[in-house]
């Protein structure tokens, strides 16, 4: 296996995290099809995150980079926020890795590396569309926090798809 690490990004790594930000709507934009997100922007480019900016100026979120031997390998963004509505310390906001590492136990040690650094209650919501994440979320919450975990699924304003969730 790999070397895997997982670091905070800095403010000056905002535009490595920019860049990885369009490998994942890339990824992502097949989830879309129907619907008016992941247009490509005139410039060639996807709209930019647009809660990019509170992962570097509110205090319950940090934005992360993944490495592996050193070279970036992806980026998950830490927030708080609950799309279960349920109580929640940490949730996975967002969570990417490169093709290339894919397939080669990267996310998931990447995963339980950042799961398992903040005690608390998680949550990782999974878009409905995104089939193979709800395995890889299901794995990670049993390497974390054993038997315990919950699954809960929404259709409403907050989410739609099922939601893991898990206390560390």
């Amino acid at each position: 296996m790999a070397d895997v690490t997982v670091e905070i990004a800095e403010p000056q790594q905002r535009p490595a995290l920019e860049s990885l930000c369009q490998l994942y709507a890339h990824d992502f934009s097949e989830f879309w099809a129907g619907r008016e997100e992941g247009e490509l922007q005139e410039d060639g480019r996807f709209a930019q995150y647009i809660y990019l900016d509170s992962y570097w100026t509110e205090a319950d979120c940090t934005p992360l980079l993944i490495r592996v031997e050193g070279f970036l390998a992806g980026f998950a963004l830490i927030n708080s926020f609950s799309h279960s509505g349920l109580p929640v310390d940490h949730a996975v906001a967002e969570f990417f890795v490169a093709r290339k590492h894919r397939r080669f136990g990267v996310g998931l040690a990447a995963a339980v590396k950042i799961l398992g650094h903040r005690p608390g209650q998680w949550e990782m919501a999974v878009a409905r569309r995104n089939l193979a994440a709800l395995p890889f979320w299901r794995r990670v919450a049993a390497e974390v926090a054993g038997p315990a975990v919950e699954e809960v699924d929404r259709d409403n304003d907050l989410w739609n798809g099922p939601i893991v969730r898990c206390r560390v």
